[in-house]
């Protein structure tokens, strides 16, 4: 059995809102009967690229994350409907019927993620269907993912060995969006935004010359990571838990190393770390 899903690689991903743009294309004014009615002009979004701003100068970062409709395996609307209202497919994706719908505010009410609206005109619930009209129709995948330059968004069957989907699912690191909800979504991600340690090493007695190469060690919270300065003596840790405490060594030879001890209850830019002989 199919288990069509998003895999959403937040690394690649640049903000261009081509998906937004394209579900806004497909379904705004659009009708397509028994899967979803013609999406309104305004409050709504099927597809949503929330910005994620991270640490401060001088060490800024923005990320952005795809969100549409996580076609969850324990989808809090299914449970909320009343007369098959919204249904999960064999394929897996969930589906709010437009007609059967009608009056049922609490589908919408019912979604922690937030990704589904409410249509005071039509008096319907409404989300991204993974453009399954498409689909149906033969096209090999919804709008976003067709549209997506930096292939940041990839879909396909996960059951699929073979799958484009599968093999990067199998070759990184993913998770889902909220797994303390408890909704087992199948869209898919990785590069989820986290805290991140950096700085900058300098040596104390090299005027005007960037510390490139200097040994810097990351270790706590069960994680021992390893880099160097790059050509301009900075370094970063990425991928660390909130409010996680850490110890920095920065080794180079000939100089006396430093260790500095660090929680990431937010980003930490640890400024200059000199290094003395």
């Amino acid at each position: 059995m199919a288990r069509l899903s998003l895999l959403i690689d937040v690394t690649r991903c640049t903000g261009c809102y081509n998906c937004v743009l394209a579900c806004r294309d497909e379904h705004y004014g659009n009708d397509y009967p028994g899967y979803s009615a013609a999406q309104p002009l305004n409050d709504q979004f099927w597809m949503q690229v929330k910005e994620i701003e991270r640490g401060s100068y001088p060490r800024p970062k923005l990320d952005y994350v795809a969100v549409p409709c996580q076609h969850c395996a324990d989808a809090p609307c299914i449970d909320a409907a009343t007369g098959e209202a919204v249904y999960r497919r064999d394929d897996g994706v969930v589906i709010i019927d437009p007609v059967k719908a009608k009056g049922q505010p609490q589908i919408a009410q019912a979604c922690p993620y937030r990704v589904v609206f409410w249509n005071a005109d039509l008096e319907i619930p409404q989300k991204c269907g993974m453009c399954a009209h498409r689909l149906d129709a033969g096209e090999k995948q919804p709008r976003c993912s067709e549209s997506c330059p930096t292939g940041a968004m990839v879909f396909g069957d996960l059951d699929d060995p073979q799958s484009e989907i599968a093999r990067r699912v199998a070759a990184l690191e993913t998770e889902v969006l909220h797994p303390e909800y408890g909704c087992s979504p199948l869209v898919r991600y990785h590069g989820i935004p986290r805290r991140f340690v950096a700085g900058e090493v300098v040596l104390d007695d090299v005027a005007d010359v960037c510390a490139r190469g200097v040994k810097v060690v990351l270790e706590g919270e069960g994680v021992r990571d390893e880099t160097t300065s790059d050509v301009f003596g900075q370094f970063e840790f990425e991928g660390l838990v909130h409010r996680g405490s850490y110890t920095i060594s920065v080794e180079h030879p000939g100089y006396v190393a430093r260790q500095l001890d660090v929680r990431t209850d937010t980003d930490v830019y640890v400024g200059e770390v000199r290094l003395t002989r």
